[in-house]
């Protein structure tokens, strides 16, 4: 489990072919205080580090995680937004993050509002219906609060967040650019009533109408 606060931004240095892709990780994090075995969310993915050293650790990227996530997230020199996983009695500063991709977005917008970037992604139908005006969002790990939402045609909805100085330069969002994909997770409270309200849906369809219209 997470917070989508993201203490460290890593540097992907090697990616070797295996069965899966070992993909190794620089970063400033205390190695020391890591075990073999521990999660750390990878730009939204939450991934076990199986090997480590001083100023680098390793993770095993299946090809269910590959296929799920940004094209080209997983090469040589490829910034990724780092998250120890949340301890008892750690700050919740973001939202509740599982490190679980559950689609794409794409940058579709880059807007210039202060001293802050705007930045609009568009995000599929099955997506669309959970993502909500002021509700919270992880994007490539990054908790963000969404500013606005608006449909777009085909069932998906574009929506848009903040980016302030801070968050730029302290995670990948400073390197931005149009047309870049996302990697999204929905707040985990969306999920579950969303599922909850499907299993309704589905239960009541088995009622007589004048029923379910009560």
């Amino acid at each position: 489990m997470f917070t989508g606060i993201i203490t460290d931004k890593g540097r992907i240095t090697a990616v070797e072919a295996r069965g899966d892709l070992r993909v190794t990780i620089a970063t400033s994090y205390d190695m020391a205080t890591v075990d073999l075995g521990a999660s750390i969310a990878c730009s939204g993915v939450c991934l076990t580090v199986v090997d480590k050293g001083h100023g680098w650790f390793a993770v095993d990227v299946s090809s269910e995680t590959q296929s799920r996530t940004a094209p080209g997230m997983w090469t040589e020199g490829r910034p990724l937004n780092l998250e120890r996983s949340l301890r008892v009695g750690d700050e919740l500063g973001g939202h509740i993050v599982t490190g679980h991709v559950d689609g794409l977005g794409e940058v579709i917008a880059l807007d210039p509002v202060g001293d802050s970037v705007r930045i609009g992604i568009a995000a599929p139908a099955v997506l669309a219906g959970y993502v909500a005006a002021k509700g919270s969002i992880a994007l490539d790990g990054v908790s963000l609060t969404v500013n606005e939402v608006e449909p777009l045609p085909g069932g998906g909805a574009a929506f848009a967040v903040n980016i302030i100085p801070h968050t730029a330069r302290e995670t990948s969002f400073g390197d931005v650019k149009l047309g870049d994909r996302i990697n999204i997770e929905i707040d985990i409270l969306a999920r579950y009533l969303g599922r909850m309200l499907e299993v309704r849906n589905a239960a009541m369809a088995d009622y007589p109408l004048d029923i379910r219209r009560t």
